[in-house]
């Protein structure tokens, strides 16, 4: 009778197999989706690729990893254009200190991919990106999608709609917009893209200020506004 107990739980938990584990604790789960569209040119693309890469690199980084005691955060990093094309070029993966922000870092700089072309869905890509938190093995009590993109929403389902799902299952909606074609775009995200406690868009004009408006948005997520040093609340505005 006990060998048969004792087979009945060992079934059980064969069955409940990976399900039965609990997700591993970090303090952010963050998705940097890359616009990869038409009005992105391949040259374009791997410009923002290299620029979170590099952000990745920096000191600030692993300095806002350490605020308060040592940090973690699960991030992937995607690439998305028109309905249905949200692509995942760097998987989930943790970073806790220096050492893992750059081998996520030379992940990304080791992922050489095409332009998706085609229209800009914004609203397809957020519903998309909220669902990579499900069953993404980590659990945060802060959850990000950060758009990064020198466009506006024209095909796909309603931004706004999308946005208001996301923030409805407690996930935070941050934008870089690239002005280098429509110099409106960061009161449209602020209107219609962004959502969720403590969101914010940041801006690029142009290359040279792209890497360093990446590395400010890195940073304020990573860090959050409370309880940054002086030093980070510098980096990060």
């Amino acid at each position: 009778m006990i060998l048969i107990r004792t087979l009945a739980v060992a079934a059980v938990l064969l069955l409940a197999g990976p399900a039965a584990r609990a997700d591993q604790p970090v303090d952010l789960e963050l998705v940097m989706a890359v616009d990869a569209s038409g009005s992105i040119t391949t040259g374009a693309l791997e410009f923002q690729l290299r620029g979170h890469a590099a952000a990745f690199r920096s000191p600030e980084v692993a300095d806002s990893l350490t605020v308060g005691g040592t940090r973690s955060v699960a991030v992937t990093l995607v690439q998305w254009a028109g309905p249905n094309t949200l692509e995942v070029v760097v998987p989930w993966t943790r970073v806790a200190d220096a050492a893992d922000a750059k081998r996520f870092a030379d992940r990304i700089g080791a992922a050489t991919r095409p332009p998706l072309d085609g229209s800009t869905a914004m609203g397809s890509a957020i519903d998309r990106a909220a669902d990579l938190f499900d069953g993404n093995g980590f659990e945060a009590p802060r959850r990000v999608i950060d758009l990064c993109s020198n466009g506006f929403s024209n095909s796909g389902v309603d931004v706004e709609g999308a946005r208001d799902r996301a923030v409805a299952r407690g996930i935070t909606i941050n934008a870089l917009a690239i002005l280098d074609e429509y110099d409106w775009l960061e009161e449209y995200y602020a209107e219609s893209v962004i959502g969720g406690p403590f969101s914010f868009v940041r801006t690029a004009e142009s290359r040279e200020s792209f890497a360093e408006a990446i590395l400010r948005k890195l940073v304020e997520e990573i860090a959050g506004g409370d309880g940054m040093p002086e030093g980070l609340r510098l980096a990060a505005r």
